[in-house]
Formats: C-alpha cells, sequence, structure tokens
C-alpha cells in the first residue's frame, strides 16, 4: 500500500510546479550555448540548498512568458571564472596582504566586499529540454531546440520527488517504481556525503527489460561492489522471468508473433535463462561478502551449480569422448587451437560432421576416421566404456597387414589401434600404389593421414612427433559414464528459464577459456539455429566475472570468436551479455562499442579513463572516478542505462541473500 502511495505521489509530480521551489534557488545563468550554460551562484544559495557536488543535477527554468513552459536540464561540472575574477582575486590578495580577517563572525569586511566575494560561477552541461507539447504532456529531448538569452532563466536544484522523476527519467508516459521497475539504489552525487545524508534518500530503479538481450559493462577496480551490482542485475532478471506469460518456449498460436518475446505489459513472455561464469566462485559458494550466502542460496530452486572438478552438490563438467564424439572433439579444438605444429592444426581442422548417409564412399571414409580418432583418445589414456568396439570397413589385403584382424566384424580400441598402426607403417605397400592408380586417390586420405600422425606419432615423411601425448592433459575432461553432454543440459536448462552457474574458481585459465568458449559457442549456435528457422528465442543473460582472463585483447582483430558474435549479433538472437572487469582498455572494442548499458565505479589511472570519457557523458564524471575512499565508497557508480538518457550517479544497494519478512 505504501509503494503504491509512493507510486501515486510521483506519478502527480509536475516539474514547472514543483521544481520551482524559492527554496530550492540556486542562481542564474550569465551564458548559455547549445552545449554549456554558466551560471552565478552564492555561497548562501548553495548553503540554503545543502551544497552542489561536482555531477549535482540543475533545472533552467524559462521564465520570460508566461504560455511557454520550458526548462533545461543541466549537470554541475567545475567552476567558471566571472567577468569580475581578476578584480575579486586582486581584492582577496590586498586584504590577505594586510592579514585582515575575511570571514567570519570578527570578519573586517564591510559588507558590500563580502557580498562581492561570495558570488562565483559554475560550468555546466545541458544534458536536454524538459517542455510541455501539444497534448499538454511533459516531454525530455536529449538536447536543445532553442535557447534564449540567459537572463531570461532561473536555475533551481530538484531534491525530493523531483529529483527522483529526473533520475530515472525513461521515453514515455513513465513513473518511476512502477512497472516492472526493480531498486537498484540511491542518488550519490560525490564521496564526501556530509551535506547529502539529511532528508530522505532518492531512489533510482532499473527496468529489467534494457538487460534483456543487451550488452552490459561493469567496470571498477577490485572490491568496488562489481560483483554486487551484477547480482542486483542477477535478481531483477529473477523478478521479472518470475512474472512471464509462457512459463515454457514453445511456438505462439499465431505465427506472426513467432520472433515476440516482450508482451504488451513489457514483461519477457518466455522465462529468462541466465548463465554466470564464476571465476572467483562467489556466485556458487556462500561468501561472507553477502552475509554468508550467494545466489546459490536465494533461488536455490532454480539453480544448477556445474564444476570443473568434483565437488558435493555440483555437477561436473564432463563430456563422454567416445559416446559424444563431436561434443569431445569440440573440446579438443579449444584446448588445442593455441598450437603452432602444422600437424595439430591439420588435426583440429578436421571436419567431425558425419556426412550425407546416402554417399556411401564419404561416409565409408568416415567411419574409418572416426574409428582412427577414437584409437588416438586410447592410446593418450582416455577410459573406454565397456564392451566398447568400432566397425568399420577394411579390405582382405589390408586385414593381412594387421595379423588378420577384420574390422568390419568389430574392433576392441586396442585392436583397431593394432589395425591402423600397421596400415600406416606400411603405407609404401603395393596395394595403396594400385589403388589410387585405379580410383584416381588415395585410399588413406589427407584427414585420415592426419589422424594417424597422431595415433602413432610418426608424419609421412617418418619424422616423429608428440602425438597423441598432446592429448593426454585433456584427459581428465572425459568421463566414462554414459551422460548426456553437459553443454546440452546447460542449453535445455538455460531454455527453461533456470539459472546455470558455472564454477570455473579451481580451474586453470586455459581450462577456464575451453570451457566457457564452448559452452558459449554451443547456445549461441543453437539460438542462431532457431532464428534462421523462424522459432522463438527466450532471453538467454550470459554473465562474466574477471571479462579480461576470457574475453578477446582489445588489438585482438579476429572478428569470428564467439564472445564478439554475442556482442555484435546477440541482439536480434535475444542474448545479453554482461560482463565485468578492471580493465576498460584490455576489452576487445568490437564489444565496447555494442554496450548499452554501463556502470563505472572506481578507475585508478588515465588509460581507463580515456576509453570510458569515448562513450556517452562519462567524460563529465572523469575526475571523479580516480577518487575513491574504501571505507565509504563501494557501491558507487555512475550509471547509463539503456533507457535512460544520461548517465545518473548511483549508491547501489547491498546485494543479500536473506529475504525479507
Amino acid at each position: 500500500m505504501q509503494v503504491s502511495t509512493e507510486i501515486e505521489k510521483i506519478a502527480k509530480i509536475d516539474i514547472f510546479k514543483n521544481g520551482k521551489d524559492n527554496s530550492t534557488f540556486v542562481g542564474r545563468p550569465f551564458y548559455i550555448d547549445y552545449e554549456t550554460a554558466h551560471l552565478l551562484i552564492a555561497d548562501a544559495w548553495k548553503l540554503r540548498v545543502g551544497g552542489i557536488p561536482q555531477g549535482t543535477f540543475l533545472l533552467a527554468f524559462y521564465e520570460n512568458e508566461e504560455k511557454v513552459e520550458e526548462a533545461l536540464l543541466l549537470r554541475a561540472l567545475e567552476p567558471v571564472n566571472l567577468p569580475t575574477h581578476n578584480d575579486v582575486i586582486g581584492s582577496m590578495i590586498e586584504y590577505y596582504k594586510d592579514n585582515l580577517k575575511t570571514a567570519g563572525k570578527d570578519s573586517k569586511l564591510d559588507e558590500f566586499t563580502r557580498y562581492e566575494f561570495s558570488f562565483s560561477g559554475l560550468k555546466c552541461r545541458i544534458l536536454g529540454t524538459f517542455y510541455r507539447d501539444t497534448n499538454k504532456q511533459i516531454v525530455f529531448g536529449a538536447d536543445v531546440e532553442n535557447f534564449f538569452s540567459a537572463h531570461n532563466y532561473r536555475v533551481f536544484k530538484p531534491i525530493g520527488p523531483v529529483l527522483e522523476k529526473i533520475s530515472n527519467l525513461r521515453d514515455g508516459d513513465y513513473v518511476p517504481g512502477s512497472k516492472s521497475d526493480i531498486p537498484i539504489g540511491k542518488i550519490r552525487y560525490s564521496s564526501s556525503t556530509r551535506y547529502q545524508e539529511p532528508g530522505d534518500p532518492v531512489p533510482v530503479y532499473i527496468s529489467p527489460t534494457d538487460f534483456l538481450g543487451k550488452r552490459t559493462a561493469l567496470f571498477g577496480m577490485t572490491r568496488t561492489g562489481k560483483s554486487n551490482t551484477v547480482k542486483k542485475i542477477i535478481e531483477a532478471t529473477v523478478s521479472i522471468s518470475q512474472k512471464a506469460s509462457s512459463s515454457i518456449l514453445k511456438p505462439p498460436d499465431d505465427p506472426a508473433k513467432m520472433l515476440e518475446t516482450i508482451d504488451d505489459k513489457g514483461l519477457p513472455i518466455y522465462p529468462v535463462g541466465q548463465i554466470i561464469f564464476d571465476i572467483n566462485g562467489e556466485y556458487a559458494n556462500p561468501n561472507m561478502q553477502d552475509e554468508g550466502t550467494a545466489i546459490y542460496e536465494l533461488f536455490k530452486k532454480d539453480v544448477t551449480r556445474y564444476s570443473v572438478i568434483d565437488k558435493p552438490n555440483f555437477k561436473v563438467m564432463k563430456v563422454n569422448f567416445y559416446k559424444d564424439v563431436i561434443e569431445g572433439f569440440a573440446l579438443i579444438q579449444s584446448a588445442l587451437s593455441e598450437e603452432d605444429s602444422d600437424y595439430i592444426r591439420s588435426f583440429i581442422a578436421f571436419d567431425i560432421a558425419e556426412p550425407d548417409p546416402k554417399n556411401f564412399s564419404a561416409s565409408t571414409r568416415y567411419a574409418r576416421q572416426i574409428a582412427a580418432y577414437l584409437c588416438c583418445l586410447y592410446k593418450a589414456g582416455f577410459k573406454v566404456p565397456d564392451k566398447y568396439k568400432v566397425k568399420f570397413s577394411g579390405n582382405e589385403e589390408l586385414n593381412e597387414l594387421a595379423g588378420g584382424r577384420d574390422p568390419s566384424k568389430g574392433l576392441t580400441l586396442e585392436e583397431a589401434t593394432i589395425w591402423f598402426t600397421a596400415i600406416w607403417e606400411n603405407r609404401d605397400d603395393e596395394f595403396f600404389t594400385k589403388y589410387k592408380s585405379k580410383n584416381g586417390k588415395d585410399w588413406i586420405d589427407e584427414d585420415l593421414k592426419n589422424i594417424l600422425t597422431i595415433l602413432t606419432g610418426k608424419k609421412e615423411t617418418g619424422t616423429s612427433v608428440s602425438g597423441f601425448r598432446k592429448l593426454q592433459p585433456i584427459n581428465n575432461q572425459h568421463t566414462d559414464k554414459a551422460e548426456k553432454p553437459f553443454s546440452t543440459e546447460i542449453l535445455e536448462a538455460l531454455r527453461n528459464g533456470k539459472i546455470i552457474i558455472v564454477d570455473l574458481s579451481q580451474g586453470d585459465p586455459q581450462i577456464q577459456k575451453m570451457y566457457s568458449e564452448r559452452i558459449c559457442r554451443k547456445i549461441f549456435s543453437d539460438s542462431m539455429a532457431r532464428f534462421i528457422k523462424n522459432e522463438s528465442n527466450n532471453f538467454i543473460q550470459f554473465y562474466f566475472e574477471e571479462a579480461h582472463n576470457l574475453f578477446p585483447k582489445k588489438e585482438d582483430k579476429d572478428l569470428s570468436q564467439v564472445y564478439i558474435l554475442i556482442a555484435k549479433e546477440g541482439a536480434k538472437l535475444n542474448l545479453g551479455l554482461i560482463y565485468a572487469t578492471q580493465e576498460v582498455s584490455s576489452i576487445s572494442s568490437n564489444i565496447l562499442k555494442n554496450t548499452q548499458n554501463w556502470f563505472i565505479a572506481h578507475l585508478n589511472n588515465e588509460d581507463e579513463l580515456k576509453e570510458v570519457r569515448k562513450y556517452y557523458d562519462f567524460a563529465d564524471f572523469a575526475a571523479g572516478l580516480t577518487r575513491f575512499s574504501a571505507g565509504s565508497d563501494k557501491g558507487f557508480v555512475r550509471m547509463k542505462t539503456y533507457s535512460n538518457p544520461f548517465v545518473v550517479p548511483v549508491q547501489i544497494d547491498r546485494f543479500t541473500a536473506k529475504k525479507e519478512g
């Protein structure tokens, strides 16, 4: 009831009536152009309104004509000299030289001089214009259509409900706190809060739909509140997902609505899936940051946790390389992707997809290639399931070379390894010469040559190489149990609106990259396939902590990497990307340029600030971003979301997994 009353109160706020209170008057402009306004302010006015911190929102109302309702929205930037600046400075210096008191009860200054000294100039950014349209509705435009002579304006500092309406500005007839809004924090202008503490804090809301299918960045040094903000976004997304109008992903009755994902109430039609790549383990495991709990604790019934190692109550991310051949080979490709040996590059380039069964010749060769590949796994120590055999087409002459073993009747992997090794060692046999002369191609084709090089550790030239030993480090990702591939399980859970936490805290960097990339590519490929088939995609949100460990570097020009694909093409596939890092300058520009939501906390060097200045109006906050008090500034961010027209300074609420009541 109280929330409803507050919403109604905000809904009735009229900026042109409620924004002009003489008690909040701060000054008058003496210069205006399309970008900036210079104000004349006085110490008494500043003191009366509780100070004007850098970044403060101000309203400059046009007051020359009663019929014109127009107000410029300003942001306080920095002091600016008044035309009388040099005269005032000169007078002050003279008083200092005479050692006269210039302030306080014992000031020796006369009233007129003290009055003159109390004025100063303030430079402000013009963020846009409030005006009343022909329908008598108050509208905001993010620029200045026209400005009048500076003397026609009076400037006020918005507070309370007026500030709440401005800080939560959206398109259309919007009321903060209504519909699907989630409170995320309070307005905070500065690190010092002596003047800001009195009175009721002004709440700031986010719309979870701003994050669905969008790119979101959280930048800041370690321990500045990035993870806390991510958890608040996850919490908000769960809230909106639970309001989805359909509980399962199914085709709509009307084919014309096939690709619609947001209903007329602004809510997702299907539940939202969320997957968190947890580098530090703070989302999957209890931690003292969140009063001893984590995201997993709060949404336990909807969360499945995966780990790279065996842990109680976690699913282990392992693949049966013999049963799920494509999944297993994809992991091998990821693990060996940075190898520069020519024979390794040739091996991982093998197209493991099964050919058209109607193509008998291709299918026959494919069966041999897969059998040889599985022998490589066996040789590398991958545990073989019980009673496991392979079948493929051999030849009587070749079978004799291999000790009479007939692969068409089925061979164990040990027997098949002996068979393929014998064939490779006798590759100069006249059978192969006759076969090529008759058929115009080699019996041992290029793909099989590459695989047999791995299996035997010998190239076609006879040169010894590491071969199957290169696969041994991947052995710990294999399970001999007949389970569904973890990437398939994860995808199915996300399609049903569940939360997946991938705990990578105990994996080495290579394993972290391999698993995160594999899972992302699986989801991206499935989403693209559904898009091409004109099938519905529910929203799936990716969360990356310490993103600089996984994302391509700024100088990396490979646009085929899955993270760049998600950033550039994810919007049409309903894939959202939320990433956190302290290294803005290390993130690929292809990702930064496609980012719509920004949360910027403390950054400690000019390189990072230089990158931030490029986007939206963050240049206005560059100086303040380098100032930080570890004891009081955690969670103090500058926020720009998709539906907000400008950056808002916010103190993010602390995440807690303790439910109220």
